[in-house]
């Protein structure tokens, strides 16, 4: 073996744990809080009710207050948690579900809305109103366990492709 090759050797192990140190300390420091508890929404009239209803609800001791194991979250459907556009995930999981299920139901070929899942024809299905999503919601998660539906659920999300974007 050659000296310098020894010596390049010796000198990569030294850069490695110098790095790693550095990543260690690095982890190792607490971590800043942050001085906007919302930082990407617009300051406002909204925001400010928000954060001033957290001050208040933990603030030990104030008239408001609610202790930690009876905090709750509550999450709009504003297409800030899920894809929402051209529909919702949970739609668009239901309808895949119609089609997988259509060989053991042949008599939804002819049914609304089923008929018009099958055929890609979402204005039929629309036009059966929130009955008619029931309905399909009904068939398409009735009859499993919970843990049969989570696997579902998963199988789907992990092939599923978005209708425009052509991703997963």
């Amino acid at each position: 073996m050659r000296a310098d090759s020894a010596n390049y050797r010796c000198w990569i192990l030294r850069c490695a744990v110098l790095i790693g140190a550095v990543v260690i300390l690095a982890a190792a420091q607490p971590a800043h809080a942050q001085s906007d508890p919302l930082p990407s929404w617009n300051d406002g009239a909204n925001k400010k009710a928000i954060v001033d209803f957290v001050a208040r609800v933990t603030k030990e001791g104030g008239p408001d207050f609610v202790p930690s194991e009876a905090h709750i979250a509550t999450f709009d459907n504003d297409g800030t948690l899920w894809v929402e556009q051209p529909m919702y995930v949970q739609l668009a999981f239901a309808l895949a579900r119609v089609k997988e299920l259509a060989p053991k139901h042949p008599e939804r070929k002819t049914t609304q809305p089923f008929k018009g899942v099958l055929e890609g024809d979402l204005k039929a299905v629309a036009a059966t109103g929130e009955k008619g999503l029931m309905q399909i919601i009904a068939a398409t998660h009735a009859g499993m366990t919970t843990a049969e539906f989570e696997k579902t659920a998963s199988d789907w999300l992990a092939t599923a492709k978005h209708p425009k974007l052509d991703r997963l």
